[in-house]
């Protein structure tokens, strides 16, 4: 896996301070993004030893909340098993952290990835050009969904985390199984 960049104190990709990493591969090349240079899977550098315990001693600061995935896309085919076994690794070794996962899949494509059981939220769909808002928390487009991957999983269901709800609440999550 090759990656572009380990943002350290982020606020801006998922909730709370997070370490982001940003990895290089995506198929779905949508116009607009914000990141094209992390499309060609072979661009940036090797995700090495370095990279890895680099990012593992951000994520082990007590103000980190957790770790959000970026790029390209992390479920780009060629990434999903070395970010599969970070995720795993991770939740291993500090099960309070939380793990946000963006993607330009949807979640009915990729609920069953062996990954999806240790990710905690998930900000699914390609991003359209044409739906962008800048009022969204976490998420560019209006089509795409910020997805509370736990209670999904549980309730057999897609339960959206509402924008409207978490900006009243200061942070709590409702779910909306029907959505």
């Amino acid at each position: 896996m090759r990656y572009h960049d380990i943002t350290k104190d982020d606020m801006r990709n998922g909730s709370g301070l997070r370490a982001v990493l940003w990895v290089s591969g995506c198929e779905h090349h949508c116009p607009g993004c914000q990141n094209p240079v992390t499309w060609d899977p072979e661009d940036g550098l090797v995700f090495d030893e370095k990279a890895h315990d680099e990012l593992m001693d951000i994520l082990s600061r007590d103000y980190i909340s957790g770790l959000t995935l970026s790029g390209g896309d992390p479920l780009y085919p060629g990434n999903r098993d070395e970010v599969c076994a970070l995720c795993r690794e991770v939740k291993e070794n500090m099960p309070d952290k939380t793990i946000w996962l963006y993607t330009g899949y949807d979640y009915e494509d990729i609920c069953e990835l062996d990954v999806m059981q240790y990710i905690d939220v998930v900000v699914d769909g390609r991003y359209d050009e044409a739906l962008r808002d800048v009022l969204l928390n976490w998420r560019g487009s209006s089509n795409q969904r910020v997805i509370d991957n736990a209670a999904s999983r549980a309730c057999g269901g897609i339960c959206i985390i509402e924008d409207v709800i978490v900006k009243e609440t200061g942070g709590i999550y409702v779910c909306n199984a029907n959505s």
